[in-house]
């Protein structure tokens, strides 16, 4: 079998499995388990209908970066819990997820699958880092449009997109993102900037929308060349559009360094990391195996077990 590396965006997969399956399904405690359950369900069928041979779940050490917050305020706001001064931002995860994400790294440690994160950074980043130099065809799972920006069909690298689901998901490839939004994937995170993304808070320059936003880089091809093209007399930009960039100065500067995602990060390297898909043997099998009825998780265990059986 041809090596592929396979990408979990985890949060966004964990979030899916929580809202998915029905938080009736508790273990003898009381706790839900539907998030583990769902997410197990997940890896085993994506990870056979894939192909994979290397597995990194991708963990968010830092869901909002200060870094990234300096230099958009706005950066993911909505999605804070509450502010506290001088401390941490504390993102709104349900009382009920939030108990069942030491279970899911305790069950991923157990099988085998490496997960790795980044001080200071974001799933994201530690995507993006994998995905830019892995060597081998990867798939990138996830339901956030952001990683869009990493599809790259001369190196090989795809995102199966989860947002209509998992009996709906979607292969994103070149042809793919540029039927849709009218860019190249290069220019997807250029694109962001511009029409704003609300989701991320990102505000985007006002009175520039999606058609516009893709038409102007179709044209001036990046955003540092859109904004060259904006400050000289002769680009033929109009005057309109000069105006709508010039208001969002402040802003244009910051936004790259926030939506691009980093590509160079000091991660393990796959073998390092233990990516490599393998069955679980020995005493890890039997504790997973003893979890799936003290935890109450159903056939998910033994569904990921056969899955890793496959992988050799």
């Amino acid at each position: 079998m041809p090596h592929r590396l396979m990408l979990l965006d985890t949060a966004s997969l964990y979030f899916r499995a929580f809202y998915g399956v029905p938080d009736t399904i508790r273990r003898a405690d009381g706790t839900p388990v539907n998030a583990v359950r769902g997410l197990l369900d997940m890896i085993a069928r994506l990870t056979t209908d894939f192909e994979a041979t290397h597995l990194i779940a991708c963990w968010d050490d830092d869901w909002r970066p200060q870094w990234r917050v300096d230099l958009i305020p706005s950066y993911k706001s909505h999605r804070v819990a509450e502010v506290v001064a001088g401390g941490p931002d504390i993102e709104v995860v349900p009382d009920a997820l939030e108990a069942q994400i030491p279970m899911i790294r305790r069950v991923l440690e157990l099988a085998g699958v490496a997960v790795v994160g980044a001080a200071e950074h974001e799933a994201d980043d530690v995507v993006g880092t994998y995905a830019s130099h892995a060597g081998l065809p990867v798939d990138v799972v996830t339901g956030d449009r952001d990683l869009f920006q990493v599809v790259d069909d001369d190196r090989n690298v795809r995102v199966i997109y989860t947002a209509r689901g998992m009996k709906n998901l979607e292969v994103v490839t070149d042809a793919v993102i540029v039927g849709k939004y009218r860019v190249l994937p290069e220019q997807y995170a250029d694109y962001a900037i511009l029409r704003g993304d609300s989701s991320d808070g990102l505000p985007g320059v006002a009175g520039i929308g999606e058609k516009t936003a893709a038409s102007l880089l179709g044209e001036y091809g990046t955003l540092e060349l859109l904004l060259e093209a904006a400050t000289g007399a002769e680009s033929g930009l109009s005057a309109s559009v000069r105006a709508k960039l010039a208001a969002a100065t402040d802003y244009l500067k910051v936004a790259p360094a926030v939506v691009n995602v980093v590509r160079d990060l000091g991660l393990p390297t796959l073998d390092e990391a233990g990516a490599r898909l393998h069955p679980v043997v020995g005493d890890p099998r039997a504790e997973l195996e003893g979890l799936a009825t003290e935890w109450n998780l159903g056939g998910s265990v033994r569904r990921l077990l056969e899955a890793l059986d496959q992988s050799h």
